[in-house]
């Protein structure tokens, strides 16, 4: 069953804006990542929870879908309705480098917890970090580490064995198709 939660949970970049994402389901997210571990215990993170004409404020700081560049991913009436902001206080916590594995884990709790309301998740990485922070309205020093886009999904998304020895995702026929390494090639 957890395997079938895992295959489900595929990263999503086409969304039907018609399901608003609600704050209180963000905070339902936001509880799984408070819950999960932490290096040391110490629970560096904070969370900026968007929703509502916010979201139209950050979906352009972010940049998407890499391998399809063509695509200009999310399409316009595409999006997500939501976003969590996974942050830290560097002046609290320090160098943000040391809980790059806590951001980890806790994207994956919200992207489990997202999946289970019947959404999907886009873990971004790559978005204009001093223009993000001021759009979030984020305290001085409180640095965004990952932008997580949330939403109905809006497209079908697949685990496929990597072709030709490429785990760059594709999409064929409509189909948003991720290659995974077999379990030959990740057992040492």
């Amino acid at each position: 069953m957890l395997r079938d939660v895992f295959l489900e949970n595929r990263t999503c970049r086409t969304f039907d804006e018609s399901r608003k994402v609600t704050r209180e389901e963000l905070l339902e997210m936001v509880e799984l990542a408070r819950l999960s571990p932490s290096t040391a215990n110490v629970q560096p993170l904070c969370y900026k929870l968007v929703t509502g004409e916010d979201v139209k404020k950050i979906q352009p700081l972010t940049k998407w879908g890499g391998a399809l560049p063509e695509l200009h991913l999310p399409p316009e009436g595409h999006r997500p309705t939501a976003f969590i902001i996974i942050c830290q206080d560097a002046k609290k916590f320090g160098d943000p480098a040391k809980f790059q594995r806590d951001v980890g884990i806790c994207a994956l709790a919200i992207s489990l917890g997202a999946n289970e309301k019947g959404l999907a998740c886009c873990l971004i990485g790559a978005f204009d970090k001093a223009k993000l922070q001021e759009a979030a309205g984020l305290p001085e020093g409180v640095e965004p580490q990952l932008v997580i886009g949330i939403g109905k999904p809006d497209e079908e998304r697949r685990v496929t064995e990597v072709r030709d020895g490429s785990t760059k995702y594709y999409r064929e026929n409509g189909v948003h198709l991720v290659p995974k390494r077999g379990m030959d090639d990740i057992i040492i």
